[in-house]
């Protein structure tokens, strides 16, 4: 190495640098992205609401066709929950040992573990016709999946303090992109023999007909085992330097500190700057949640019971159509908001849509009720649709915060992890809480039936106040 070459501890001084300088990306030239492996870190992202999501239009329906609820249908929603809530509950329980495994091993090997989980698990739950399989196949995804933890680290990595909010911003289109792609495969391809019957005939379809919906999406896993296999490069940075020495030949005299600090304890990350993020990211994981798992109840439920009265394929194209709003909206102006108000601002402002979303679910079927699902029932629907467009982007931002909380990038993914355990727990409890406050708000009349939206609307108002307490850029202290 020349004299002129910057030293390896300058190295880690740049590469700790830019997790504390987010916010600061006007000072500078912002750093071109890698594409190539944006690219694919992006596609493993996608395959996660493609797998997931894809059971939201037909779930319910599900649950009524195997007389799970003996025939009551104010009793799907609480059965619905309890499928839904599954994946995070075992999520929950796994994915900071995953994450901190990342910091040790490597973030592809535990991606790719991930992915194969995710796989096995969509061909398990297309052809279980038992609420145990149902739950058995959940199961496996989330014991398997510390896909999200690493992902978040893995771009972390990629990035800098002047290309960060460009980075992570493509997280959320991504996302959007496999939501609008899942519920779509779910809604559109269920029951193929009634919809398709010269394409699918035979006993097989009749008897599981969830399952072509789940082996499309169990095929988008194998195309992204694929490429993560052979394309995605190793961003954990102990491992790139000991793949650079086995290429060169030649071992690296350096010190242990600089090609990085060592992975820190579990405990000491439980202080202010780290548990405030993390703290912010799980309301908001609670409440988006929490949504997610309403709307297709919401659109399910007959008018006369509190819902829409949507068939499948109705809620498969709604629900599709707010990936692709939010996949574009999320392109062109995350980015420019975060820095022209700050990640703060734009967090808390974002955060602040869920109260108008939750209000508009009574309003609509009151509407819906007295006169039918008119022009008035749509248009309120975009208005909530394009109100979660900037709920979304409420994650973009508080993944920046977290990110620059890590103590050094050898302990990302345990920050990481931390922050997507707390998502999973409150994301275990969410479908379930809030699908049987829906259902027992239905059955008992709390409120003209409309009670859970009430609970949600005052979760969200203290949500906003707890944003107060971010620092205002992340990296810096509160």
């Amino acid at each position: 190495m020349s004299s002129a070459a910057p030293s390896d501890s300058d190295i880690v001084v740049n590469e700790r640098t830019a997790l504390l300088d987010v916010g600061q990306q006007g000072q500078k030239k912002a750093t071109p992205l890698p594409r190539l492996q944006i690219a694919i870190l992006l596609l493993a992202l996608l395959v996660e609401p493609i797998a997931s999501q894809s059971i939201y239009p037909y779930i319910n329906q599900l649950v009524s066709e195997l007389d799970i609820t003996g025939g009551d249908e104010r009793k799907v929603g609480y059965y619905a929950g309890l499928i839904e809530s599954l994946f995070f509950a075992t999520q929950a329980l796994t994915i900071l040992q995953w994450s901190r495994t990342s910091d040790r091993i490597g973030r592809k090997p535990v991606l790719l573990l991930g992915i194969f989980g995710l796989s096995l698990s969509m061909l398990c739950f297309g052809l279980s016709r038992t609420l145990l399989g149902l739950i058995f196949s959940r199961c496996i995804t989330g014991a398997l999946n510390g896909n999200i933890g690493v992902m978040k680290s893995m771009m972390g990595e990629l990035t800098d303090s002047t290309n960060m909010a460009q980075g992570f911003a493509l997280m959320p289109v991504a996302w959007s992109l496999g939501a609008t792609i899942g519920p779509m495969i779910g809604g559109a391809l269920e029951h193929p023999q009634q919809h398709f019957p010269n394409i699918f005939p035979g006993a097989f379809w009749s008897q599981f007909p969830y399952f072509l919906p789940s082996a499309v999406a169990a095929v988008f896993t194998v195309i992204c085992f694929l490429a993560i296999l052979f394309f995605l490069k190793e961003t954990l940075p102990r491992q790139r330097t000991q793949e650079k020495s086995a290429l060169d030949g030649e071992a690296l005299d350096v010190p242990g500190n600089a090609v990085e600090d060592s992975p820190v304890s579990i405990r000491s990350l439980f202080v202010p700057s780290i548990l405030i993020p993390v703290t912010n990211y799980g309301c908001i994981a609670t409440l988006e949640i929490a949504m997610f798992a309403l709307q297709p109840l919401f659109y399910s439920t007959p008018i006369e019971l509190g819902g829409l009265g949507f068939d499948p394929i109705t809620i498969g194209l709604w629900m599709g159509a707010f990936g692709i709003v939010n996949g574009v909206l999320q392109t062109m102006i995350f980015a420019p908001l975060v820095n022209k108000f700050g990640p703060k601002t734009v967090f808390r402002f974002c955060e602040g849509c869920f109260i108008p979303i939750f209000v508009l679910f009574p309003i609509t079927n009151i509407i819906a009720r007295q006169h039918g699902v008119n022009w008035l029932v749509w248009f309120l629907l975009t208005c909530s649709l394009l109100l979660g467009v900037f709920m979304d982007m409420a994650f973009g931002c508080i993944l920046m915060f977290i990110t620059a909380a890590a103590p050094n990038k050898r302990s990302l993914g345990a920050t990481n992890g931390l922050a997507q355990m707390t998502a999973s727990v409150v994301r275990a409890i969410g479908p379930a809480a809030s699908t049987s406050m829906f259902a027992y708000s239905v059955q008992h009349k709390l409120m003209g039936g409309y009670a859970v939206y009430t609970v949600f609307v005052i979760m969200a108002v203290f949500a906003v106040r707890i944003s107060a307490k971010l620092p205002g850029n992340p990296g810096k202290e509160a």
